[in-house]
């Protein structure tokens, strides 16, 4: 195996085809496919799936390449710092469950090393695809909670995926409401001052059951539920509709504008937020420096 075998796989992957691949390496096609081919016979894997349609990248090649990526990052460096030369555009990605810090972050990392170029991904997506994720290498770093009610089977799946939880804070529920919401003048919000409006959460797909939810106090029943999948829609459905949801309470006015606010909900549970990371692998510096700006926006609104 070498480096220049791990740039085709990868440019392969980011171009979705064998031609457009080998144009951009300036390579034929036959020499691009050899190499591939000799790489799979090397590592004893299928890195992608021949179909009459083209290629596509399989389980295992899916992972392979999220450690390749991770390996040529690392030679990148060392060329940066003895050869003085600059490399391919820097590649970085999260996955989360819906929270302003987790955006505010990013936003830093990418001011610190964006530059020119660069290829960053943040996912605010279900809880399941946050630990598949992490586990497969499609993010360096996850985002979620864990509370009384999922803890023991979060963590157990979290262990089977040879992933690690670092604890960010710990946070008493918050209903987040409309500025406007008939709610809005209380201190302190009950659950039954929340009987007669609708209920919004985030869709969790085939992993719908309660230990997936990314609100807390999912089990509770409710008459009007509202399921989404992106956080605009959420708000705005709070907005127009005198919907709730129940979080952490940390609200970004920057990012969320000054229409939605959080009370604290009257109820004895906490939220455990923390990071996911694989738990024998170094963080990479867009990495490192991400957990730093996690903890710089967390320890500014706790």
């Amino acid at each position: 195996m070498t480096l220049q075998q791990l740039k085709y796989v990868v440019m392969v992957a980011d171009k979705g085809t064998i031609s457009e691949a080998a144009k951009e390496l300036f390579i034929s096609q036959p020499s691009l496919t050899n190499a591939i081919k000799e790489l799979e016979n090397e590592m004893q894997i299928t890195i992608f799936n021949r179909t009459n349609k083209g290629i596509a990248v399989s389980g295992v090649g899916d992972e392979f390449l999220a450690y390749a990526r991770q390996v040529l990052e690392q030679a990148n460096l060392l060329e940066e710092k003895f050869l003085n030369v600059k490399k391919q555009s820097p590649r970085f990605s999260v996955s989360a469950q819906h929270y302003s810090f987790a955006v505010n972050a990013f936003v830093d990392v990418i001011c610190e090393f964006g530059g020119n170029q660069y290829d960053f991904t943040l996912r605010e997506t279900q809880t399941y695809e946050i630990i598949e994720d992490v586990s497969r290498l499609k993010s360096e770093i996850g985002i979620l909670y864990t509370s009384s009610k999922n803890e023991e089977v979060m963590k157990k799946m979290i262990k089977q995926n040879g992933l690690i939880f670092e604890e960010l804070f710990v946070a008493k529920p918050h209903v987040f409401i409309s500025s406007k919401h008939p709610l809005a003048e209380k201190e302190v919000i009950d659950i039954k001052d929340l009987e007669e409006y609708p209920y919004l959460s985030f869709e969790q797909g085939d992993y719908n059951s309660f230990y997936f939810s990314e609100e807390i106090l999912s089990t509770l029943d409710r008459n009007k539920n509202i399921k989404v999948r992106d956080r605009a829609t959420l708000f705005n459905l709070a907005v127009g509709l005198n919907g709730y949801t129940v979080s952490t309470g940390i609200i970004s006015k920057e990012l969320n504008g000054e229409n939605i606010i959080a009370k604290p909900l009257m109820v004895d549970e906490y939220m455990r937020v923390g990071t996911i990371i694989q738990k024998n692998m170094p963080l990479s510096r867009y990495g490192r420096a991400y957990m730093e700006a996690l903890k710089k926006h967390v320890f500014d609104i706790v």
